[in-house]
């Protein structure tokens, strides 16, 4: 059964004295320093989710690529020349994707190898720490994985499960302005689905699936912010169901995808 708030509020707590993390980083012992460190963030209760933003997950991993290293093919260098964009992150994006989607007015789209449509794929200048304009990261490898990591180190210390969710800004279609979801989860269900249960007019609802996982992220970015340096926040209060849980549950087959 999914989790509530008896009086319907959801808190947003961003942690404190995150570290800068770098490559090889035990970044669980560092969230759970800054968890213990933060007024009102303990005891942990049972509506609690932690949010960790890609980038220091990434960052942690080696996931990252020094951009001094690459030499982009002479089609990226003009199409980066013509739009004015890096061409060596653009490089890197095309190595890391699985497909191309688009690559038009110097906006490129492709599916990630975890089968994300998204901008630049996930492939990230922004908030890289002291070696930025010579870095970028990528994507975890496998951010369910992450997720569990920083799950399993939780509940060592803290005797409680708390569901962990992985998240990263991505964009919409046909919509200015980017929002925060889920790239990995491990603890809860990322997905509600209603479909043949009544709404509260008694009308059976046939294609209503809320993402939660997705939710929840953006209700901590709100929290985090963009450039305020706070990449992991404890959400409180939320509704979800626990669930050995994978992002890949909320992937959409190509065969239902109208737009690509």
């Amino acid at each position: 059964m999914p989790t509530s708030h008896a009086d319907g509020r959801v808190e947003v707590l961003a942690l404190e004295g995150m570290p800068e993390i770098a490559p090889g980083d035990d970044l669980a012992a560092a969230i759970l320093e800054s968890l213990e460190g933060t007024p009102g963030a303990l005891p942990l209760r049972a509506d609690d989710v932690l949010v960790v933003t890609q980038k220091v997950v990434s960052k942690a991993e080696g996931a990252i690529v020094d951009l001094t290293t690459i030499e982009p093919r002479a089609e990226v260098v003009e199409f980066a020349r013509r739009w004015d964009r890096d061409p060596r992150q653009l490089e890197v994006v095309l190595r890391e994707a699985r497909r191309v989607v688009r690559m038009e007015n110097g906006v490129l789209i492709t599916v990630t190898p975890h089968g994300f449509v998204c901008a630049n794929g996930g492939v990230d200048a922004s908030n890289v720490g002291p070696a930025s304009g010579s870095i970028v990261t990528l994507l975890p490898r496998d951010p369910d994985a992450s997720a569990a990591g920083i799950r399993i180190a939780v509940r060592e210390r803290h005797a409680i499960d708390v569901p962990v969710i992985v998240s990263d800004s991505f964009g919409r279609p046909w919509r200015w302005g980017i929002v925060d979801v889920a790239i990995g989860v491990s603890g809860l269900a990322p997905l509600e689905d209603l479909r043949g249960t009544v709404d509260h007019d008694g009308r059976v609802m046939r294609s209503t699936i809320r993402a939660v996982a997705d939710e929840i992220a953006s209700a901590a970015e709100l929290g985090l912010g963009k450039i305020a340096g706070r990449p992991v926040a404890l959400v409180r209060g939320a509704s979800f169901a626990r669930a050995e849980g994978s992002i890949r549950d909320v992937l959409m087959p190509e065969s239902f995808d109208l737009f690509r």
